[in-house]
């Protein structure tokens, strides 16, 4: 029950900027953590590092080994990407609103406010003070917005808000003073050196602004000469640095983007001189520098681009979204989508898990119905069929249907093959669904009403309606059918739940009358019992067969905790409000997970009704009622401080996520009237037992007890040569060897590593193999056994691979399927081969077992 955060899906783009890393790896924001996608494997995962509150800048080393992660206030947090482990933790003492590495990645640039800091890089020793202060550039007269580095790490170009740049020096020099360049006339959104710092007579500076102004300056030196630079602790290096401070800098060419929207986010690729614009408007522009071509001139959207960036390579270039909440990669050569990201906008309201545990389907606010796979962390369809919020979803037994309900009146049934809406089911009258529930057949639908108080029951085959359920007095919130029997039951805010005999009608068979108003009611897996929740924030369970309600938990004391902005009581008081609106049994019925108006996830043991875990679910102070403590200072006549809107232009969205509420943007509504609450909607155990869901007010959190951290001992080592491999064979260290053959992927390397393992240590050695070089083993596992002689040998390998990675390859399964079919083809092509030779020779096979031994037959000599 050791439930580790393993993954974030359905999470929107909501602002900040974003990056590559090894040019197929993007890393983007979403809330306080950080999202990787692969763009190769089409995988999402997300760190398992946090930060205080929603990120606003991230940037990545450029040996791709550090990531450094800010929020809106200015703290940051330095992360090892390899291990994802936090490695420093500090904070620049405002926000953050420009980030840039150094090219030789030994110092980190940050706009401060009005400062440009220069910060030593941390390494990977922990040291007293990891971050040093190397020096402080000022002289701008405004908020920076834009750092462009030099090619050597000398120089450093700064955009601000004044409407000016200035070229900074890193170095100390003789005459140390900073150019100006002035002459735009709105603010500056980017500012780049224009190639690498070779010759005097050959330097540019490009600077972007928001205007879609884009000047050339050119670099007029005084005496063509390079001269001795001073680093900071007084040593001196070679001539090998110009001096851009003793000439001058003049215009020398003006271009204009012709836009007219304003721009909004530019990057530059120094190696190929070309330059990618985004505009408010959704058009984005790549241009060839320094003729001004224009490659290509598109739109994405009709809503403003808050990012764009290169990867090192220059092919791709990512935009972002954050009006829509989306991420786009653009392959600009060949014109096509690497890929087309968007996860629910609005607040993701139900989710269920496949019957294989494999997909997840999820239903919120935005009207749309999103299929994941679990395994990769991807979406790959999204239906939009519906025109209202979704309130409930369910997988039917035969795993590839998946059925939602909608508050538009409708029930609509999706095939997973076709990616179609087959079968929509409706009423007479107009009704809004909120609950639904499919008996264990997969032949009956049954859904729960908000406005009728009434539960509708369809055949799934011919989609006619059978029956109409009354009783209730109240919204039916919860359903729940028996998986051992024909029982439905449901909970309404009437504060009963009723038991029905679907198959032989005749109305309700019993009703279990509370004190409050009941929320959700589930089955425990073998139908002996059920669990229901209240308003008061008690779980009443109940003998289903006798009537008699069996325990009770009382959840109060357990969910309180975290205090609103508008709250007048402390979080140890303000548990009256709280109660659990979603339930979820494990699979052998021994505990019960709880979820509802709380930034926790409580788990409870059924038998003994105490609380085992108590799961934070955020930590990210921008949501409401994260924080136990509120601070008095920041509470003002007008409210509380933090939710006045003060920022005094609109180009700080850039870097600054937002969270849009459902239905702020109608008549005499107010916008983004306070901050969104952390809570759980919905939550459910995975049928394998091993993983849980949850739908928060920040996406779907993937919770598992299978450590999905992906850590390679040898990912960061630079010597990964056939000479390494042959060393380490010789010295026995049998596992490091095959890893790093795994790593070259030589198949003759993989043999060799493989028989020299004894069979003795064959099981350590296989449970030392990272899981992404599972593949790569059985591949070459199913190579080798079909024309080797060590049969036996590499049957027991195979064993050790299935035995003690077999949840991975469950878990894995388009991956892995490739490989596992050829190693299954090879194992029975020498099955089949032995078999025959065996039963050609069966009677003479029994005849040598039978037949004494030669020894035995000779004579004895005396």
């Amino acid at each position: 029950m050791n439930f580790q955060f393993s993954n974030l899906l359905g999470a929107p783009y909501r602002g900040g900027n974003i990056t590559f890393k090894k040019d197929v790896l993007l890393l983007s924001p979403v809330g306080n953590r950080v999202s990787v996608t692969d763009l190769q494997k089409s995988e999402s995962t997300t760190l398992r590092c946090e930060n205080g509150k929603s990120v606003s800048r991230i940037e990545v080393s450029p040996d791709g080994t550090l990531l450094l992660s800010v929020d809106e206030d200015g703290r940051s947090i330095l992360v090892n990407l390899h291990t994802q482990q936090v490695l420093h933790h500090f904070s620049f003492k405002g926000p953050v609103s420009a980030l840039k590495f150094s090219p030789d990645g030994k110092l980190i640039a940050a706009g401060v406010g009005k400062l440009v800091q220069l910060w030593r890089t941390p390494g990977f020793r922990k040291v007293f003070a990891p971050f040093e202060l190397v020096k402080t550039l000022a002289g701008c007269h405004d908020t920076v917005t834009c750092i462009g580095w030099s090619s050597d790490s000398c120089w450093l170009v700064v955009g601000s808000k004044d409407l000016t740049a200035r070229v900074f020096s890193v170095n100390k020099l003789d005459e140390l003073r900073a150019v100006t360049l002035s002459g735009h006339r709105d603010v500056l959104v980017g500012a780049y050196f224009s190639k690498p710092l070779l010759r005097e007579d050959d330097i540019a500076v490009y600077t972007v602004a928001r205007d879609g102004a884009l000047f050339e300056w050119k670099f007029l030196p005084n005496e063509k000469v390079y001269i001795g630079v001073e680093d900071e602790v007084g040593t001196k290096k070679l001539k090998t640095s110009v001096n851009l401070t003793t000439g001058k800098w003049v215009i020398a060419e003006k271009r204009f983007f012709k836009q007219t929207a304003k721009l909004t986010t530019c990057d530059y690729h120094q190696g190929l001189s070309i330059i990618v614009v985004g505009f408010s408007t959704g058009i984005f522009g790549i241009y060839q520098l320094p003729d001004f071509t224009c490659f290509h001139l598109l739109s994405i959207s009709s809503k403003k681009i808050s990012t764009a960036t290169f990867n090192a390579a220059g092919n791709w270039i990512a935009l972002g979204c954050a009006s829509l909440g989306q991420l786009l990669v653009w392959e600009w050569r060949t014109e096509t989508q690497v890929l087309k990201q968007q996860g629910h906008y609005f607040d993701v309201n139900c989710l269920a898990f496949s019957p294989d545990s494999q997909y997840l389907a999820s239903g919120a606010d935005d009207n749309k119905l999103k299929l994941w796979n679990v395994a990769s962390g991807s979406c790959f369809v999204t239906f939009t069929e519906h025109t209202n919020s979704i309130t409930a979803v369910l997988f039917l037994p035969a795993n590839h249907v998946v059925v939602s309900a909608s508050l538009d009146g409708t029930v609509r049934a999706f095939d997973m093959v076709r990616y179609r809406n087959f079968r929509t089911f409706t009423t007479p009258t107009p009704t809004q669904f909120v609950s639904l529930a499919a008996d264990p057949s997969g032949e009956v639908l049954c859904a729960g009403t908000l406005d009728g108080f009434q539960i509708y029951v369809w055949s799934v085959k011919t989609g006619r309606l059978l029956d109409v359920l009354s009783g209730h007095e109240g919204p039916v919130h919860g359903l729940s059918f028996s998986p051992t029997s024909e029982m439905l039951a449901s909970s309404s805010w009437d504060k009963t739940v009723k038991i029905w005999d679907v198959f032989e009608g005749k109305g309700n068979v019993e009703t279990f009358t509370h004190t409050h108003d009941v929320l959700t009611v589930v089955y425990r897996p073998d139908s002996k019992q059920i669990a229901c929740s209240t308003l008061d924030g008690h779980i009443h369970f109940w003998d289903p067969t006798d009537g008699v309600e069996v325990a009770s938990i009382d959840g109060r004391r357990d969910i309180k905790g975290g205090r609103l902005m508008g709250d007048r009581r402390t979080a140890e008081n303000s548990s009256s409000g709280k109660s659990f609106t979603s339930l979820s049994f494990s699979a052998d019925g021994s505990f019960i997970l709880a979820g509802g108006s709380s930034k926790y996830i409580c788990m409870y043991d059924v038998a003994e009704q105490v609380l085992l875990r108590r799961i934070q679910i955020t930590n990210n102070k921008a949501l409401d009622g994260v924080l136990d403590h509120l601070n008095s200072k920041r509470m003002t006549s007008d409210g509380p401080l933090d939710l006045i809107d003060d920022w005094d232009s609109d180009d700080d969205d850039n870097f600054k996520q937002s969270y849009k509420q459902l239905g702020s943007s109608l008549p005499g509504t107010k916008a983004n009237h306070g901050r969104p609450i952390a809570r759980s909607k919905a939550l459910q155990l995975a049928p394998t037992g091993r993983t849980f869901a949850a739908a928060t007010t920040e996406g779907l959190l993937i919770y598992s007890i299978d450590d999905n951290l992906i850590y390679d001992p040898v990912d960061i080592a630079i010597d990964v040569t056939p000479e390494t491999i042959y060393d380490a064979l010789e010295e026995k260290l049998h596992a490091r060897a095959l890893v790093l053959a795994l790593r070259l992927n030589e198949p003759m390397l993989i043999r060799k590593c493989i028989e020299f393992v004894p069979p003795e240590e064959i099981t350590t050695v296989v449970s030392s193999i990272p899981v992404n070089y599972l593949v790569t083993l059985c591949t070459a596992l199913g190579e080798y056994i079909s024309n080797s002689v060590h049969l036996e040998f590499l049957l027991i390998w195979c064993q050790e691979v299935v035995v003690i990675h077999g949840k991975t390859l469950e878990a894995r399964q388009a991956q892995m399927l490739p490989a596992l079919r050829g190693l299954q083809k090879n194992l029975i092509a020498v099955h089949e081969d032995l078999s025959d030779l065996c039963s050609s020779n069966l009677y003479m096979l029994q005849y040598l077992s039978t037949a004494p031994s030669p020894v035995s037959l000779a004579p004895v000599t005396p």
